[in-house]
């Protein structure tokens, strides 16, 4: 069991460390009388063993099947019925669960949590009845071409670490794994040592933090699972990938290898993407990217129907993607030509200070945009906790961001836009594979 830590309180968020080894992060907002409670557990698809790619997902969804308190469907009319909502989510670097809802109702959400931290069933008849509904999400994905063409491009980036395999999980784990297996990995992983609980909204620190004591600080801490994590080698060059199948265009797919969060280079990335691609608040959404240079070059020119980009904060290295989707007519190989001529600019050094200035402005503003409600502040203070050892990253985001200057940016993209550290990937259509018949699709 870890020791007990003395509150620390940096921009009005109070941190502590519960004996049995929880974080809690609180934060008072009394705009509105509204509180937004999550808890996120250490672990994702990136700590997943061949044999069980996807069992961290599949978990997620059992955690709604009920528990002998709460049975399942009594939270979703419960929570409703208090005007409340509540979800989850698995990524590559953790799942987490929430629940926002009315000031005076959150502790609905404290006891549902602190129960199925511990209380989740996972009755047999549930898991083989969730295995259908997994499968299907799956599938769902499948009839979409750029399901396909990322799922190779990732395995093919990433051939050691977990980051290489979809968080969904490859057909054959979903229709193999077992009910020992989804328990197991529940067991292990969803321990107070592990967990991390965010709240932010209207309430008494106080009060809050004898609440979630009272109701998470008797859970035993377990052992501080050692996490399943393979370190990828470092990539020797240019890697390529190809997908055929039926679809309704092309698209081509790039990704390079870039640094993890906390990396002094990651922030760089950050405004060099809102340079080329657009600028994107986080958690999506953006304010478009018809002046981006991107946009300019493959859209305007009728090259690409479609062009996007994006770097996220990792716990470990991850990649900086670019993704086209072809105008009839137009070849993968001449959209490639224009997209890395374009990256190349970059390289030499082309961005000039008026694009930086514009490309602050915009990210600042959709970063506060994209952060000022409870529910994803909560998320942000929690997830940054993890991923960068702080939460304090977070809070500390538009401070990282005005101190970017112009030759960090040209430095990043001479650093990491280099062909011998990216992954092409093509998908192309069946009907248009040399030697395919029109009418296949």
């Amino acid at each position: 069991m870890s020791t007990p830590l003395q509150d620390v309180t940096i921009n009005d968020v109070t941190r502590r460390v519960l004996p049995n080894g929880l974080t809690v992060l609180l934060r008072e907002m009394h705009k509105a009388p509204v509180i937004s409670f999550w808890v996120l557990y250490r672990v994702g698809s990136r700590n997943e063993r061949t044999g069980q790619t996807g069992v961290s997902h599949w978990v997620e969804h059992m955690l709604f099947k009920g528990t002998e308190q709460f049975p399942a469907g009594y939270l979703d009319k419960a929570i409703d019925r208090e005007g409340g909502h509540w979800n989850a989510q698995t990524s590559f670097d953790y799942t987490a669960y929430y629940e926002s809802m009315p000031a005076d109702r959150i502790d609905l959400a404290l006891r549902a949590e602190a129960d199925r931290m511990v209380n989740a069933r996972f009755d047999p008849e549930e898991v083989e009845s969730e295995r259908t509904v997994i499968i299907s999400e799956r599938q769902g994905s499948e009839n979409s071409p750029t399901f396909w063409l990322g799922e190779e491009l990732q395995a093919m980036a990433f051939r050691v670490h977990g980051y290489h395999h979809e968080i969904i999980g490859d057909m054959t784990d979903l229709e193999t794994m077992s009910r020992d297996d989804l328990y197991g990995h529940y067991r292990t992983y969803y321990t107070p040592s592990n967990a991390i609980v965010s709240v932010v909204g209207d309430f008494d620190s106080a009060a809050m933090l004898a609440r979630v004591t009272d109701l998470f600080g008797s859970i035993p801490s377990g052992e501080l699972p050692r996490h399943f994590v393979r370190p990828e080698p470092p990539q020797q060059g240019e890697r390529r990938v190809r997908v055929e199948r039926p679809g309704p265009a092309a698209f081509l797919s790039v990704a390079y290898k870039v640094p993890q969060a906390t990396h002094p280079d990651w922030m760089k990335l950050f405004v060099l993407d809102s340079i080329l691609g657009g600028a994107s608040g986080f958690g999506g959404g953006g304010v478009g990217n018809k002046t981006s240079r991107l946009y300019r070059a493959l859209v305007k020119t009728e090259l690409a129907a479609s062009v996007s980009s994006g770097v996220w904060p990792s716990l470990d290295p991850f990649v900086y993607s670019f993704d086209v989707t072809l105008r009839e007519g137009r070849t993968l190989e001449e959209v490639e030509a224009a997209l890395f001529a374009e990256l190349d600019k970059a390289i030499s050094g082309e961005i000039t200070q008026a694009e930086l200035d514009k490309a602050r402005k915009q990210a600042r503003a959709l970063f506060a945009y994209s952060t000022e409600t409870v529910t994803n502040q909560a998320f942000w203070l929690a997830y940054f906790e993890h991923v960068a050892g702080s939460y304090d990253w977070f809070l500390a985001f538009e401070d990282r961001l005005r101190a970017v200057t112009l030759e960090d940016v040209h430095a990043a993209a001479r650093d990491y836009l280099r062909p011998s550290q990216r992954t092409v990937g093509w998908f192309v259509p069946s009907a248009h594979v040399e030697g395919a018949d029109d009418d296949d699709e």
